[in-house]
């Protein structure tokens, strides 16, 4: 199998997981040899891991995995014409140096990087084999709504490339509901797109309050003060000002902000006056799912011009952490269908903090409240999230896209299944 993911550990947050967990899956469970063509370390701090600096090409093996890097341009700032210059180094460099291998039986991808997408395009057609893409955001819509310099001009080309990589694929993977509509008006037809929801990626933490109390000790939340915190990509899409200005206009709470991303410089500037904001490193790996549990809200925020289609990979770790969330995005789309539909949360409009911070107090106020309500998410994680279940969803499209394309490759005859062009 060759799995095309810009983004695959040793990042942790975003889609990264997703397709780390899913390739060693493969490899474990399916017994394939398993390549993933992946680019340099850099989310969700827009810079390039030290450990990699300066490398063009990498191979190496992970897990029974083997991974080879290309490298490509980071924008540290973003704006379109240097988005589009990311996406265009990563095509060239993974076109000139594609992964030597042999022949794959399949070729998957992760989207919405959409050089990812036409590099897997391509090389299922080389070789004639299934193609299955797994959408987890679409840059079309992106763009026009991602508030960077020159957003709306990049969103037609990049519908266009989308529209040509989905229309190429065998079955197209979506792991929301909310981007069905979407897929089909770029022209793939409904019987070929699958529902292939992500999971809760993150160990469910330790029901020990005594190691509860550890970590908000550690951390210098046990002030007296409801900590709302906010894990994950700090980005303009996030629209995370509005947690900047909750914690300016409720004093009484603790507004936590723990990531990294294009905006962390920016938002650490309008945090520094206000003392109940503060800014945090990603938590490493280990520590991660204790330090979600230690907080008293769980927080993900979008700005209100965003067409929310995607599921944040935050929410299925907030779900999985047992604490009570409040999303701040649009009524529709997919993080507030699942909010309601976890009973996990409440939902705010977004980019109110005055809203925000109520909805906070009225928690913080209501403990028995809070902890059904954390509950409830944790119970949906078990029920409707769960790896095992995440990951049959996608290994069942591969089978059925690999038996799809099976009764093609055999008319075409022998010349096809050694690897001629299809």
């Amino acid at each position: 199998m060759l799995l095309v993911s810009t983004n695959y550990a040793p990042e942790q947050a975003g889609i990264g997981p997703y397709a780390t967990q899913l390739a060693e899956h493969l490899a474990a469970a399916r017994h394939s040899e398993v390549h993933v063509l992946a680019g340099m370390p850099h989310y969700p701090a827009w810079r390039v891991d030290p450990a990699w600096a300066g490398r063009w090409r990498a191979v190496e093996e992970r897990a029974g995995v083997l991974v080879h890097r290309r490298r490509h341009t980071v924008p540290l700032r973003q704006t379109a014409a240097r988005r589009a210059l990311y996406e265009a180094t990563i095509l060239a460099h993974g076109l000139l140096a594609p992964p030597r291998m042999a022949r794959p039986d399949a070729v998957l991808a992760q989207m919405p990087s959409l050089a990812g997408g036409v590099l897997a395009a391509r090389l299922a057609r080389r070789h004639g084999v299934p193609f299955l893409p797994v959408v987890q955001d679409l840059m079309g819509a992106a763009a026009a709504q991602s508030g960077i310099s020159g957003g709306g001009r990049a969103a037609g080309g990049a519908a266009a490339a989308e529209r040509r990589v989905l229309r190429a694929a065998t079955l197209v993977g979506i792991i929301h509901e909310s981007f069905r509509a979407r897929v089909e008006a770029l022209g793939v037809p409904p019987e070929r797109v699958r529902l292939v929801p992500n999971w809760a990626h993150v160990p469910v933490p330790s029901p020990d309050p005594a190691a509860r109390r550890a970590t908000r000790a550690r951390l210098g939340w046990d002030t007296g003060r409801p900590v709302l915190l906010h894990s994950g990509n700090m980005g303009l899409k996030q629209g995370l000002d509005v947690l900047v200005e909750t914690a300016r206009v409720a004093p009484d709470l603790r507004v936590v902000l723990m990531g990294d991303g294009s905006r962390r410089d920016h938002l650490a500037a309008l945090a520094a006056a206000v003392p109940n904001a503060e800014l945090l490193p990603p938590a490493a790996e280990s520590d991660f799912p204790a330090v979600l549990a230690a907080a008293d809200i769980l927080v993900v925020t979008q700005r209100a011009a965003v067409l929310d289609m995607s599921v944040p990979s935050k929410l299925t770790s907030y779900f999985t952490a047992g604490r009570p969330v409040i999303a701040s995005v649009a009524p529709t789309g997919g993080t507030a269908d699942e909010v309601r539909r976890s009973g996990g949360g409440l939902l705010v409009t977004p980019e109110d903090p005055v809203r925000l911070a109520a909805a906070a107090r009225e928690l913080a106020a209501d403990p028995d409240r809070a902890d059904t309500l954390g509950a409830r998410g944790a119970a949906y994680a078990r029920t409707h999230l769960s790896r095992a279940a995440g990951l049959r969803r996608i290994t069942d499209a591969l089978d059925e896209a690999l038996a799809l394309a099976a009764p093609v490759r055999e008319a075409l005859g022998p010349a096809t299944r050694r690897g001629a062009p299809a």
